[in-house]
């Protein structure tokens, strides 16, 4: 039976990085993916992913944010790879909405460099936006955008320079605590034995942790990218893309939020746009992957609200899943009744970018049985959890 220190479920966006931070702490780590690497069948494909630290969720996020960004940088050192652009970032709502108050409360309290904009210097600023005459933005330079495939692969490359043994098309069909106080692992392949173990199951949080992997649901979500329509009169291409255009989240007069990103890949693409939450329960193995046009019209009606010349053809439309939790907070702990099992799941549409500092949380728990990194909204034992 081959053996570990440490084996990891899942080697998608949080998994991929908690198998990084292990091996560079010098564990022997067998790393454990059903599909294959950088797939999308999970959260992390598509292209884009934004990074923020004005972070309206919550206060309590900046600091993991902060510890992120470092992470982000020193991934993009030891890969090699461009990961991260920075486009500024625009967080535009009514003046008592939570989009904008929220951002507006993060930054103050943490002393993040920001703006606050009213609705026609947004405009004046980022000629492709019109938002109500009632919003107000906050705005900061130090956000952006990073790309999820990008960001599975450099985790994964440095992992296994650092002698990670990652084993892909390998669905993991249980596993078990040990009397020795280890865990056993069995998959399609065979079974494997190590004295750790790191769960992080995405959207199949129920299906490889029971009880405490419920309380995630599986959100089906649909990523829009729509060409804008170009005339006399309207704003020009690079009005809508990298280097003018900032990554945006908007919620105005009760409608849907929406987030979405500058033109990032030159004259041709469009503008990527989604709802944050469309609350549509999946089960991740079924998900309908078909985009239909009533979806994609329902889509552009309220991206024409922010962008009044996005008018052109819809260029493509992607499914991904969001596994959220209850409250939409992390789900980060020790199981609670084997702690030699650290989870790491309930990430939802908001997430990714703190890949890095998870990474670095999980491997701390697992080797430590404790991180310095403030955890406590993660609980797995918080009331919202529970029924």
């Amino acid at each position: 039976m081959l053996s570990a220190d440490v084996i990891v479920i899942g080697l998608g966006s949080m998994g991929g990085a908690a198998a990084n931070a292990l091996a560079q702490r010098g564990l022997s780590v067998l790393g454990l993916e059903r599909f294959w690497p950088s797939h999308d069948r999970g959260s992390a494909h598509g292209g884009t992913r934004i990074i923020r630290q004005s972070y309206y969720e919550g206060v309590e996020y900046v600091p993991l944010l902060l510890r992120a960004y470092e992470g982000w940088r020193r991934l993009e050192e030891q890969s090699e790879q461009k990961i991260v652009t920075l486009t500024g970032g625009i967080y535009i709502g009514d003046p008592e909405e939570e989009t904008f108050t929220g951002a507006l409360r993060s930054a103050r309290q943490w002393n993040l460099p920001h703006e606050v904009l009213s609705s026609a210097e947004i405009t004046g600023r980022f000629p492709a936006m019109r938002p109500a005459e009632s919003a107000l933005g906050l705005f900061e330079a130090n956000a952006g955008f990073v790309n999820p495939e990008r960001t599975t692969a450099a985790n994964i490359q440095v992992a296994t320079q650092h002698g990670a043994r990652l084993h892909f098309g390998e669905a993991v069909r249980s596993w078990t605590a040990t009397r020795g106080g280890g865990v056993e692992v069995v998959t399609d392949h065979g079974t494997y034995g190590a004295d750790r173990l790191v769960v992080a199951p995405g959207a199949w949080s129920a299906q490889l942790l029971g009880e405490v992997g419920a309380p995630v649901a599986s959100e089906r979500q649909v990523m829009y990218w729509f060409e804008p329509g170009y005339s006399p009169g309207r704003p020009a291409f690079e009005d809508y893309a990298v280097g003018r255009q900032p990554v945006f989240i908007e919620r105005t007069n009760g409608n849907d939020q929406v987030y979405g990103f500058p033109i990032a890949d030159g004259p041709g693409g469009g503008i990527k746009i989604g709802f944050f939450h469309e609350e549509r329960p999946t089960d991740p193995d079924a998900i309908d992957r078909e985009v239909l046009p009533f979806e994609v019209a329902r889509m552009q009606s309220r991206a024409l609200e922010l962008f009044p010349h996005l008018t052109g053809r819809l260029i493509d439309a992607k499914t991904c899943l969001y596994p959220s939790s209850p409250d939409d907070h992390f789900m980060i702990g020790l199981h609670p009744e084997h702690s030699q099992v650290t989870v790491a799941t309930g990430f939802g549409g908001h997430g990714f970018k703190f890949v890095p500092v998870v990474g670095e949380i999980a491997a701390d728990l697992s080797t430590r049985g404790r991180t310095d990194l403030s955890i406590d909204l993660f609980a797995l034992d918080r009331p919202a959890l529970q029924d």
